[in-house]
């Protein structure tokens, strides 16, 4: 069985995963915290690629982002930063759900494109991402998304515990440091996913 067969239109979703200002843009948190973006770029032009493809060839474009509040704040995650010695203020905050590090950059939400807003790692920690793929009638997800060691990599495994075909748009993908980004690629490989890349995808969602 060929890669064309592996995610044809009819039983596929392309999910982008946390392509936000707060993740991605200078202007946003991680900017503000000095890591290296220098990666992110690429990886937002090649995901907008995957995403036009996608809709050409009818496959279903699903954004999940985080989308935080002082409610939805996970304890143990402040708690963890604490014990690990790290600042506890209010730039830890990121993501909230009403203010613009929420937005995303590069790929857009089209019209009617399903929106995941999420609080956790994983795009299907306690939302309706996995209700909504199987009245899809999908069975395999092509991921793209920031940051890859992160919430690609938790919505990766979980993707895999719930019995989809998992395939990674490596190229479409980033962290803040090269060996995190390859040690991810090479665990996914590993455990959980078929790695590939963008122009690879189009081609097999080109009739």
């Amino acid at each position: 069985m060929s890669l064309k067969a592996w995610i044809a239109p009819a039983r596929t979703a392309l999910l982008i995963v946390d392509m936000q200002v707060d993740f991605a843009s200078p202007q946003g948190a991680a900017g503000r915290w000095g890591l290296d973006l220098s990666t992110v770029p690429e990886a937002l032009a090649a995901a907008e690629r995957l995403a036009g493809a996608a809709r050409a060839a009818g496959v279903p474009v699903i954004f999940a982002g985080l989308f935080t509040t002082a409610e939805t704040d996970s304890p143990a995650l402040i708690e963890r930063l604490r014990r690990r010695g790290d600042a506890i203020d209010a730039d830890v905050a990121i993501c909230r759900a009403d203010a613009s590090g929420s937005d995303f950059v590069g790929p857009l939400p089209a019209p009617g494109e399903t929106v995941i807003r999420k609080t956790r790692y994983s795009a299907f920690w306690r939302t309706e991402l996995d209700a909504r793929l199987r009245v899809l009638g999908v069975d395999t997800l092509v991921l793209a998304g920031l940051t890859t060691e992160c919430c690609l990599a938790d919505t990766a495994r979980d993707a895999f515990s719930h019995d989809y075909h998992v395939f990674v748009a490596a190229d479409a993908c980033a962290a803040y440091e090269p060996d995190l980004h390859a040690g991810a690629l090479k665990m996914l490989d590993l455990n959980t996913a078929i790695l590939t890349d963008t122009a690879s995808v189009a081609r097999a969602w080109t009739a």
